[in-house]
């Protein structure tokens, strides 16, 4: 739907009214953080450390990360990001070695969701089989 000059997407709320799921417009900004893979970059912990400028969750999300990837090379200092799919600074591992974002980049799409070969992609399966989530939210991207 156009309202004015802002293209508005929908996406289902959390709320619920009686049985009946309440949609709520989906901003372009909205639509625009979810990442190439699905992922809710609106949801992660360096964007939101970026955006309020929390050097405390900074560290504490450099701590999780470089364990849960097993890296000395991510710290306090590497988590700045504004999103896979804005302007603005990035995560180096989004930035630059993320496959998937590259993939997209490469065939001209916005997301995995608008790739045909989307549901036999090596690249992104692992994501989609572990994080429900993400498909769902490229599917909502779906207008």
């Amino acid at each position: 739907m156009i309202y004015g000059a802002v293209r508005l997407f929908f996406v289902i709320s959390p709320k619920i009214m009686g049985n009946q799921k309440i949609q709520k417009p989906k901003t372009n900004m909205e639509h625009k953080l979810i990442a190439c893979c699905g992922l809710d970059c609106e949801t992660c912990e360096a964007r939101i450390a970026t955006i309020k400028n929390d050097d405390e969750l900074r560290r504490q999300t450099a701590e999780k990360w470089r364990e849960m990837n097993g890296t000395d090379a991510i710290t306090t200092e590497t988590i700045n990001c504004m999103g896979c799919r804005t302007e603005g600074v990035k995560f180096a591992y989004c930035e630059g070695m993320c496959q998937i974002r590259k993939c997209v980049r490469e065939k001209g799409f916005e997301t995995c969701g608008d790739c045909s070969q989307i549901e036999t992609c090596e690249q992104i399966g692992m994501i989609l089989k572990n994080l429900p989530e993400a498909k769902a939210n490229l599917q909502s991207l779906k207008y």
